[in-house]
């Protein structure tokens, strides 16, 4: 079922799809563990990263990217700048997202290194793939104010019943959330989840994920009981099949996974190799019943980075401008 809702500004009712067929990539050029956000993401090594491990992380970049495109979903790559250097530029989905009515949102980073990421040159190489951006939405001023919303890390979007669910953390504010949900037309659904060392989870798309006819979640990390059977409730709505995973299965990155479309209309999961070894047989004849899996080996991406599949990806729900280019790999 597809709702059926207005969009902010319109006088008229769109459909929402859940799955993007295009995806944005940034290919990194300075890959490394940032000092930054260690103290936040506790699935994050603080390592010193060698010269042969930025060569590691760039194949399972390009890997990763190459097996997207031969599934059939569009992938825009874009280049990272060797300076300033950014660390984490491989994971665009924590400073921009782009939505269906036309909105780019840019997010408040608590990490100063990660705001060098948020790049207007990022945005001109997604319009001129023949994508429209109608407006910027701009958040980045609450770093003023020390409050962060970091993206589709801090938020897993439920597109199809306009649901915006949030793990609170350091980097995860109730505040740009409201005014977010606020312009998009989203409900927020907010809860507290704890990591592996008792600490906050500090991203959502850590524990959970929501497909068009499924969703992936965490429950033993929401400690909070009302709030664990509420969420479970809400997720179950609509009749999506929920697949579970534990604490250990979540700090393999289990949760952190991404449902998308083909350009032809398949659906696809795409998830890491290490994710995907963490998992049992039930919970994989799930998943494979919601489309093909795109696995993808990560692991030096995993370690520095702290993030995986799902983090390096975001979704591109743009319109299309009447003469743009098809999407393809780059």
């Amino acid at each position: 079922m597809t709702a059926a809702t207005t969009a902010p500004g319109e006088g008229k009712y769109l459909p929402l799809a859940q799955c993007a067929t295009t995806v944005l990539m940034v290919r990194p050029a300075a890959f490394g563990a940032n000092p930054e956000t260690a103290a936040t993401n506790a699935f994050q090594s603080s390592q010193v990263v060698t010269p042969e491990e930025q060569a590691q992380a760039l194949r399972e970049f390009d890997q990763l990217a190459a097996g997207l495109d031969r599934a059939g979903v569009g992938v825009l790559v874009v280049q990272d700048d060797a300076q300033p250097p950014r660390p984490d530029a491989v994971f665009p989905n924590n400073w921009l997202s782009l939505h269906h009515d036309g909105t780019a949102v840019l997010y408040p980073m608590l990490s100063p290194l990660r705001r060098r990421e948020r790049r207007r040159d990022v945005l001109k190489a997604i319009e001129e793939r023949g994508f429209g951006v109608r407006r910027v939405l701009d958040l980045s001023g609450w770093e003023s104010s020390d409050v962060f919303l970091e993206g589709t890390g801090s938020i897993v979007f439920d597109h199809r019943d306009r649901v915006a669910y949030a793990c609170l953390s350091p980097r995860t504010n109730p505040r740009p959330l409201d005014q977010l949900v606020g312009e998009l037309g989203y409900q927020p659904f907010t809860f507290r989840a704890i990591g592996p060392a008792g600490e906050d989870v500090y991203h959502s798309n850590v524990l959970m994920c929501v497909g068009e006819t499924f969703a992936a979640l965490c429950c033993e990390a929401v400690t909070d009981p009302v709030e664990r059977r509420t969420l479970r409730e809400r997720l179950l709505t609509g009749g999506r099949e929920l697949i579970e995973i534990d604490r250990n299965q979540m700090n393999a990155f289990a949760g952190n996974m991404l449902a998308l479309a083909t350009i032809s209309g398949g659906r696809i999961v795409a998830i890491s190799t290490s994710a995907w070894d963490s998992l049992d047989a039930h919970q994989r004849r799930g998943l494979e019943r919601h489309g093909v899996m795109v696995i993808a080996a990560v692991p030096t991406i995993e370690r520095f980075g702290g993030g995986s599949v799902r983090c390096t990806l975001a979704e591109i729900f743009l319109p299309r401008n009447a003469a743009g280019p098809a999407p393809s790999s780059s």
